[in-house]
């Protein structure tokens, strides 16, 4: 049975018809075509659906779209600026070679927008923590870390926020 439920998505207030027993990874891909949202697991241990809903990084495999009535959902679609640019979130990624095949980067991607958001300073031990919920089988994390680091750094430089 469909249901209909409003939420914000990237931005954009949307209507969507979806079964009471979808996960919000599904209505992103399958219903309003974001694929940035990747299904790896299917049980909320590897990161790669991870998305914002009312700025907290959730997996959305394995959350309801039912809890998103009336929430804001981000994805990494809903970061880039206005003229289509990357964010520096992902240009950072890309200056710091975090990214090889793709599959984890927009969870991550999403991870590091919270991260930034909190307006925090982290150490470099205290990002790994912040990130052990993703599993990335082609970088090593190392680079993903250098890329975290610089724009958490970057950030906290020009806001001057701790």
């Amino acid at each position: 049975m469909l249901d209909i439920i409003t939420m914000t998505v990237n931005g954009r207030e949307q209507e969507v018809a979806y079964d009471v027993r979808e996960s919000l990874a599904d209505t992103l891909r399958n219903r309003l075509g974001l694929t940035s949202v990747k299904k790896g697991c299917e049980a909320g241990e590897c990161g790669a659906c991870t998305v914002l809903v009312d700025g907290r990084a959730v997996n959305s495999c394995v959350y309801l779209t039912a809890w998103c009535a009336g929430r804001s959902v981000l994805t990494v679609e809903g970061i880039k600026g206005p003229n289509g640019e990357l964010s520096p979130i992902q240009q950072a990624f890309v200056e710091e070679a975090a990214v090889q095949c793709g599959f984890c980067t927009p969870g991550l991607i999403m991870t590091a927008v919270e991260i930034v958001g909190t307006g925090k300073r982290y150490s470099r031990e205290e990002l790994k923590k912040l990130i052990s919920g993703h599993l990335c089988r082609c970088t090593g994390y190392e680079n993903i870390l250098n890329a975290m680091e610089r724009i958490v750094e970057e950030t906290w430089e020009k806001h001057g926020v701790s």
